[in-house]
């Protein structure tokens, strides 16, 4: 099993713990809403790349093949689930601006610019590959994807 299941399965629960934590279900704000549907479609994507190292680092070809199988058949709707994924993204961030205005004084609200920026670099290296799949352009989509995860992590957690 690789360790992004295990880490995507903790930026779960840290979502879930904040979310029912700070809030009660009947009045969650809109806000939350989208910043939750963003989160858990990046994460859905995201756990591609655990698929990935799984397959890189089981011996059993045979659930190397079935892991294949089950990839190549995600890959038709991953790039639209990134792209669902950001704009939902930028509709918490618009909502959450005109909630509580904008501020630099507000760690969180840099952190989650500086995420949707590498949301945008993600969505725009993901489909550059499919146009264009050079060994660059994949290294950047998975060092940002990395970056982009624990960025996401620290603005739920403050």
């Amino acid at each position: 099993m690789s360790k992004w299941f295990l880490l995507n399965f903790v930026l779960l629960i840290v979502i879930v713990w904040n979310v029912v934590g700070h809030y009660s279900f009947p009045r969650l704000p809109v806000h939350i809403v989208f910043g939750v549907i963003g989160a858990l479609i990046f994460l859905y994507n995201w756990t591609r790349n655990a698929v990935f190292e799984t397959i890189r680092n089981v011996r059993s070809r045979k659930t190397k093949v079935a892991l294949a199988r089950f990839s190549r058949k995600v890959v038709t709707i991953h790039r639209w689930t990134g792209n669902i994924a950001l704009l939902a993204i930028v509709i918490h961030g618009l909502l959450v601006i005109s909630t509580y205005g904008f501020s630099l004084n507000n760690i969180k609200m840099v952190v989650g610019v500086l995420a949707l920026i590498g949301l945008t670099l993600q969505i725009l290296t993901g489909w550059l590959r499919l146009y264009k799949p050079t060994i660059n352009l994949r290294y950047i989509h998975l060092y940002n994807g990395m970056m982009l995860f624990f960025l996401i992590l620290v603005h739920i957690l403050m």
